[in-house]
């Protein structure tokens, strides 16, 4: 098993970290006083920033140093956050992806554009200017002041060096809350034919003449908490000027012969002074050295990076495993060898949990996929000049990764087309007495087995009207044919077909719809469309949680035995002579409730007689509810799905097949393409009897 390369296992990360920058961007524009979310997107240009120089992205840690700079400010509160600043940090954010996923496709022209866009709203030169006056604060310090502040001791993990961080680095922000003494303590350093040379055996005492509080020397090291030992304590009163930091005399290259006489007469005696202080501190307080070795095992974990390739074959594996459990179980129920049949029900079981564990292993939170779409909201709506207020609900509901996968594409054209076609112009919204702001809401709900993603707007809704026409227009129906609303609306669906007036970047060319429809039922789903004039259009997509494996129930029409998806199951009832003589309706009395029934025999052209008394499976999508008329019911059946082949794409009634425990494929119905047959079927009998 080879390793993976650290420098795809970067990419990986620093896409999560984009989906936290992005977001914390797209919330700043709505509430740009909000701190935390400053801090967190500086703390993922941070960490990209790190993270890019230690895996050779020189050309992101450059550019990503100039971005961090902007919202350092920010941060510090000496600029505001505003919409053209948001705008520009969000580009900024797409170019850094693009040098980090594909750097051949980017040019450094585009980078100098949008830095010089950068600059326009924010002076470079400030920054540096404040970093001077740091740097020069303490020699001006008054002598006899008095001033509160911290001392640090510090103690890295000797391989802080190999995970790309500099301790030098991390002081040189410390020095930038305030003056400070740095002392190097160096009894931890080996001799020279025993150290590693990337290693760190250095530790610091640092004394922070600063009044901040303690989380803003948390926020300096709050990359490298896991390989830092910290001891801090208050800072009550300093009787002396502080030396000038390290940093500036390090800094000071040029004559280091002329001065280097001089401090050593008065380097021995700070040091001295200062030297109780830093033995004794570590050895007074040893307790909380072992704390940050126990958060690191604890965090080690929490969590573990698999790669998705893995958990479809875990998958697969589970799956070929619950087919053999069923040949198991029909051998032990043919049989009367008692052990056997003990074995078999708890391999059943043991089968039967490993699946649900596998399965909640796959599954993903919807909101991973919901955060993608606000930048779409955001970029639409500045392009068509709408203001769109984008909603979301039921981020937490889980679905198998495969479906989020398959998910995006279709909910992309339903937002473009619910903002570029549903949502009206400021003007018609005035005109009719609507906000002028628009609203998109996507929504994910649990409603049994399925998920129901549900986008919604508050625009002008369908015109049917319109519909119709563009149909006629196209040859799809003939003028004046006899159509429900509903019937009309599924022509949106149809390749091709648009209602647009002109072609445009966003719609006009009639792929869209297409597209979604022919996705969704690729996945096993069904769509819902539902409108109201001027007030908006509802599209509620139902998903099952997973393409993999799935509880059906068995049954047997005429030689045939077929699986019916059990979440879409409501009841079993026996069909009654009486029911058997109304052929000519084909409704059911359900309790007093008309429901109508599909006698599945004629849908398969089933051969011999039906079985005396046959039984009705009651299935619903949504608040439709249809029956199907089989012959036996079989009873549950864990359902390993396998795809049809493509010569059998044509068979609509059928999503897929599986294997039963003797070795015979039964082929899974789709319940959706049943039920659109019931009501196509219901609606052309209300029609014929109306005329």
């Amino acid at each position: 098993m080879s390793a993976m390369d650290p420098t795809e296992i970067f990419r990986q990360e620093a896409s999560e970290l984009f989906e936290v920058l992005e977001g914390a961007l797209l919330d700043l524009g709505q509430r740009p006083d909000d701190r935390e979310l400053v801090d967190s997107a500086f703390r993922a240009l941070h960490t990209i920033k790190g993270s890019g120089a230690m895996f050779g992205f020189d050309k992101v840690a450059s550019f990503t140093h100039e971005f961090e700079t902007a919202f350092d400010r920010v941060r510090k509160g000496e600029i505001k956050p505003t919409q053209e600043l948001i705008s520009v940090a969000l580009a900024a954010k797409d170019y850094i992806r693009a040098l980090i996923e594909d750097p051949q496709s980017t040019d450094d022209v585009i980078g100098e554009a949008i830095l010089d866009d950068l600059k326009r709203f924010v002076s470079f030169d400030q920054p540096a200017a404040a970093v001077v006056e740091i740097a020069e604060a303490p020699p001006l310090a008054p002598g006899g002041s008095k001033q509160a502040g911290w001392h640090l001791y510090l103690e890295f993990e000797s391989h802080i060096l190999r995970n790309g961080s500099n301790p030098l680095d991390l002081l040189e922000d410390l020095c930038k809350l305030g003056p400070c003494f740095v002392v190097p303590v160096t009894d931890g350093i080996p001799f020279l034919d025993e150290m590693e040379p990337e290693d760190c055996y250095l530790k610091w005492d640092v004394k922070l003449h600063a009044a901040c509080d303690k989380d803003a020397i948390d926020d300096v090291f709050m990359f490298v908490q896991d390989e830092l030992k910290l001891t801090l304590s208050p800072l009550e009163h300093v009787e002396a000027p502080a030396p000038a930091p390290l940093f500036q005399l390090l800094d000071e290259e040029p004559a280091p012969m002329a001065e280097m006489p001089a401090p050593p007469v008065e380097l021995p005696a700070a040091p001295v002074a200062e030297q109780p202080v830093v033995k004794s501190e570590p050895k007074s307080e040893p307790r909380p050295e072992p704390k940050p070795e126990a958060k690191r095992e604890e965090r080690g974990i929490a969590t573990v990076r698999v790669q998705a390739e893995r958990l479809d074959e875990l998958m697969d594996r589970v799956g070929e495993l619950v087919i053999a459990q069923a040949r198991l179980t029909q051998l032990a129920a043919s049989g009367s060898d008692l052990s056997i049949k003990m074995i078999a029900e708890e391999i059943e079981r043991l089968a039967s949990s490993l699946r649900d564990t596998t399965m909640g292993a796959r599954m993903v939170p919807i909101g991973s996929l919901f955060g993608r779409f606000r930048r779409l909201v955001h970029d639409l709506s500045r392009d068509l000049s709408k203001p769109v207020e984008f909603v979301t609900s039921g981020e937490d509901t889980e679905l198998d990764k495969t479906m989020i996968e398959c998910l995006a594409d279709p909910l992309v054209h339903l937002i473009r087309n619910a903002i570029d076609h549903g949502i009206e112009d400021n003007a018609t919204r005035a005109a009719n007495g609507k906000t002028e702001q628009g609203r998109i809401e996507l929504a994910a709900v649990h409603s049994g087995a399925q998920v129901l993603v549900t986008v919604k707007d508050n625009g002008g809704g369908l015109n049917t009207a319109r519909i119709r026409a563009k149909a006629e227009e196209q040859g799809l129906i003939a003028a004046g044919a006899v159509l429900t609303d509903h019937e009309i609306h599924q022509f949106l669906f149809h390749p091709g077909f648009s209602t647009a007036q002109t072609i445009s970047a966003l719609s006009g060319r009639g792929v869209g719809m297409d597209v979604v429809k022919r996705t969704i039922e690729n996945m096993r789903g069904s769509i819902d469309l539902s409108t109201r004039p001027g007030q908006g259009t509802t599209v509620t997509l139902r998903l099952p949680l997973t393409l993999a494996i799935i509880e059906g129930l068995l049954i047997r029409v005429g030689e045939g035995r077929y699986i019916i998806p059990l979440p879409a199951v409501e009841e079993c009832v026996e069909l009654t002579a009486e029911d058997e003589r109304s052929r000519g309706r084909n409704f059911l009395n359900v309790r007093g409730n008309l429901v109508p029934f599909l006698r599945l025999r004629e849908i398969m052209s089933s051969s011999g007689s039906p079985d005396k008394h046959q039984k009705t499976i009651i299935i619903s999508t949504g608040e439709t509810r249809v029956g199907l008329v089989a012959d036996q019911i079989i009873g549950n059946h864990q359902t390993v799905i396998k795809s049809l082949s493509k010569l059998h794409s044509d068979v609509t009634i059928f999503s897929g097949a599986t294997i039963l425990g003797d070795g015979t494929a039964a082929l899974i119905l789709d319940v959706a393409q049943l039920v659109a047959m019931a009501q196509s079927k219901v609606e052309k009998q209300h029609i014929s009897e109306a005329a």
